[in-house]
């Protein structure tokens, strides 16, 4: 199990956020499973197995960048989320590879969000198949 239940991040145009991420985290499996948009709050849930853990919310002013792995199950799960992710509107970050820094089976891509998040997708096993 996880030591995160969940992560939330705030963005400056909710509708174009969510746009995004509904694209590039398709291909992890991962997709909006909560919306809330009402006066008070906007807000997405996004996840995977019925369970939202990843929240991006509308912000009144300026975001923080910061930084976030989404796991991915094989490498071409990584290859297609920054191939999905750059065509919703990223910029390169990084593009998929192995990180032998992290550890030697580290297969990683990064990508900046429209609200300057550097948004990862990494899988744990080195190259796929």
């Amino acid at each position: 199990m996880s030591s995160l239940d969940h992560i939330g991040i705030k963005v400056a145009d909710f509708a174009a956020a969510k746009a995004f991420y509904e694209k590039a985290l398709a291909p992890l499996g991962i997709t909006a499973l909560m919306v809330v948009d009402e006066e008070s709050y906007s807000g997405a849930g996004f996840g995977r197995d019925g369970k939202p853990d990843f929240w991006i919310s509308a912000a009144a002013g300026a975001t923080s960048p910061i930084h976030i792995a989404f796991s991915a199950r094989s490498s071409d799960e990584v290859d297609a989320f920054y191939d999905a992710a750059m065509a919703a509107g990223a910029k390169d970050n990084g593009a998929p590879g192995l990180r032998p820094l992290y550890h030697p089976n580290y297969y990683g891509a990064f990508v900046i969000d429209p609200d300057g998040h550097n948004v990862e997708a990494v899988f744990h096993g080195g190259i796929s198949g």
